[in-house]
């Protein structure tokens, strides 16, 4: 281990313990009983702006991420919502209702693009309109707010990626667990080498109930002139009116992109904001289309595995990635990061360190081959063993530690609040075009592997397929 690693890990376990790291006679020895600390996370600055200097936002789809979008950035200082667009009348009505009867409304997006006082967009659109109007945006010098999974097909990213480049706008994929003070604590965590050397990550997402099946209510008054249906799909394969496929898209290749699109694009984001990571460089994946029989063409069960390679930041390491729309045991969700010395349970609203260092000597007896030998032999060894590993004092092991966010408390702040300060003062984007592509790449490639029935290998540093 790097002098600077051994530093850095033995500051995070005074953090942890109170004192200094010593030894102490006999085996490993734990600290004192758990303990839970509250994060705290930055509150936004309560400033004043002008008409001059608020940001004016437009948004594009009004769904549930784009109306829980809207919500989100209407409570960072000095930001306007002034326009919105959706393909169902309804939701513009709905719109007018809750954010004032002056707001502009549309049927065309193109109609908010074109608008000079709107400053930055929020795409919040079926998946495959992601790409086009992200690119369309930034040209017309619009900063962009993109929904993940950042674009619909592997081939659509490097467009993003060199259209953020070249126009220089704010891009921001919209997966909020990357700005969370839970994942910024897990990082720091993860940094302290604390569990040692990464070696697996396990992490899943697993729902059991309709809604979290994209079961989505549709509107009684869903028709060809309250919707529209041309428009909607796009690139896509034409197809006669189906109110199924438009509120339920999530459900279909032609718009959408599955579990993995969806909820993996969650799970990579928030794994590789703690580890530094760019992504695996082979995947394989498996699962099927076990209860929702509804017409889908995504399966409804589907599991991921990873090879991550060795880079400056992590040693090389094996994801495991499940999400199960029929889960039965209620598991919900976590991510665990397993080291040679302990393990990291990150969740959404709280995470946990655990510690298990491995002893250095191999010891004897038990289910071991010792009891075999004769009792001539047994003494042999013994003494061997004693001669060969003498009893050395022990270390203190930091006791294990939970830290959590504020229940109130709510990543979805913290992300929007990093696009306007953005967009502000230039600061650094937390997930732009280039990092949105390294989480929905490996997940795109999921749908690939699974659908081809074959192992997928990606590069992580370009962001496509190798």
């Amino acid at each position: 281990m790097k002098n600077t690693e051994k530093s850095s890990r033995r500051s995070f376990i005074k953090k942890l313990t109170g004192t200094a790291v010593g030894t102490a006679i006999g085996a490993n020895v734990l600290g004192a009983a758990n303990r839970v600390e509250v994060l705290q996370p930055v509150k936004p600055e309560r400033k004043f702006y002008d008409i001059n200097n608020q940001v004016n936002i437009a948004v594009i789809g009004m769904g549930i991420m784009g109306f829980s979008n809207a919500y989100w950035s209407l409570q960072v200082p000095g930001v306007k919502l002034v326009a919105v667009c959706d393909l169902y009348s309804g939701r513009l009505e709905r719109a007018r209702e809750k954010f004032g009867k002056d707001l502009f409304v549309t049927k065309n997006y193109k109609e908010i693009l074109d608008r000079k006082d709107v400053d930055a967009v929020i795409i919040a659109t079926s998946d495959h309109w992601h790409d086009r109007i992200s690119i369309e945006a930034m040209n017309k010098g619009k900063h962009v707010y993109c929904e993940k999974p950042m674009v619909h097909k592997l081939e659509e990213g490097a467009e993003v990626i060199a259209t953020q480049k070249k126009t220089g706008k704010v891009f921001i994929v919209g997966s909020q667990r990357v700005s969370s003070i839970v994942t910024q604590k897990t990082k720091e965590i993860f940094e302290s080498k604390t569990i040692g050397d990464l070696v697996l990550v396990e992490t899943w997402m697993d729902r059991h109930s309709a809604n979290g099946a994209w079961q989505y209510s549709i509107p009684t008054d869903a028709n060809q002139n309250t919707v529209d249906w041309e428009n909607f799909q796009g690139d896509a394969p034409k197809r006669a009116y189906d109110p199924v496929r438009f509120f339920r898209w999530r459900n279909y290749q032609d718009y959408g992109t599955g579990v993995a699109g969806d909820l993996f694009v969650h799970l990579f984001s928030g794994l590789h904001a703690v580890t530094s990571s760019k992504g695996p460089n082979r995947i394989l994946a498996t699962g099927g289309l076990r209860y929702w029989k509804d017409g889908r063409d995504v399966p409804d069960v589907i599991m991921g595995m990873y090879d991550y390679p060795e880079t400056r930041q992590h040693p090389a390491f094996n994801l495991q990635m499940r999400v199960n729309f029929v889960d039965g045991s209620e598991s919900g969700e976590g991510l665990r990061l397993i080291g040679t010395e302990g393990v990291i349970d990150m969740g959404w609203s709280s995470v946990k360190v655990m510690h298990h260092k491995m002893q250095s000597e191999p010891g004897y007896g038990g289910w071991d081959s010792f009891d075999t030998f004769s009792e001539v032999q047994q003494k042999e060894y013994e003494k061997w063993y004693k001669a060969k590993y003498p009893r050395k004092p022990g270390t203190i092991l930091p006791s294990d530690l939970e830290y959590k966010a504020p229940e109130d408390y709510s990543a979805n702040l913290d992300h929007h609040l990093n696009f306007y300060k953005a967009i502000r003062e230039k600061a650094p984007v937390v997930e732009d075009a280039l990092f949105g592509m390294q989480a929905a790449g490996p997940a795109l490639a999921t749908n690939k592997s699974y659908f081809d029935k074959a192992i997928v290998k990606w590069n992580p540093e370009t962001a496509q397929l190798a």
